[in-house]
């Protein structure tokens, strides 16, 4: 998920109240609205040079603030955003999944992208696979999209098998190079996957969430 800002120019898509962000449950996790509590463990995540390798730079504190309020007010505009994830055995806050809005110069935008960050400790198990698989579900049983996209630098290889797991294909014809980002970076260079609303229904579902 690349740290563009997100236009304001898009139409909402059946817009909720501000204090009605949808919970989605799964197996293992809850994806939720993020909380004040949520803030300084989000924060260490966006701190942490492993979680940000794939992205052009870490976030301080202030700027991981700001995030989590741009989260909620994407909610309150277009009905649709990132959620919390949590682990639902123990309540632990995971990182995030979810749906954005991106409008930047780049083949593969306009367009509402699927992403997810988890914290370092999270990984390996399968969390960013089931979150996604939810928030795919929630786009378009719910919403009624036609489309999502990802995208990701190239070298990014975990967030690549979570594209191929939730079913997404690749477009190479839609590559771009990463805005503000200096030539040469080694995350300037992105992929874009795809996932139609018809080869969602089409398919199996991954771990069986559907």
């Amino acid at each position: 998920m690349p740290d563009a800002t997100s236009s304001d120019a898009t139409p909402s898509v059946d817009a909720t109240p501000s204090d009605a962000i949808p919970v989605l449950e799964t197996p293992r996790l809850r994806l939720r609205a993020f909380r004040d509590e949520d803030r300084a463990p989000f924060a260490a995540m966006n701190a942490d040079p492993d979680v940000t390798r794939y992205l052009s730079k870490a976030l301080t504190r202030d700027e991981s603030d700001a995030f989590v309020d741009r989260i909620l007010t994407r909610w309150r505009e277009r009905g649709y955003g990132l959620w919390a994830v949590e682990r639902r055995s123990d309540g632990a806050f995971l990182g995030f999944a979810g749906l954005s809005w991106q409008d930047f110069e780049s083949p593969a935008t306009p367009a509402i992208e699927i992403g997810w960050r988890l914290r370092r400790d999270a990984w390996g198990h399968g969390y960013a696979t089931e979150a996604a698989a939810a928030a795919a579900r929630f786009a378009f049983e719910v919403l009624g999209l036609d489309e999502l996209v990802s995208f990701t630098a190239r070298a990014n290889a975990a967030s690549r098998r979570v594209m191929d797991r939730i079913g997404m294909v690749r477009d190479p014809t839609a590559d771009f190079e990463l805005p503000h980002v200096p030539a040469g970076h080694p995350v300037r260079p992105h992929v874009v996957y795809r996932l139609t609303r018809t080869s969602w229904a089409a398919s199996a579902a991954p771990g069986g969430l559907r």
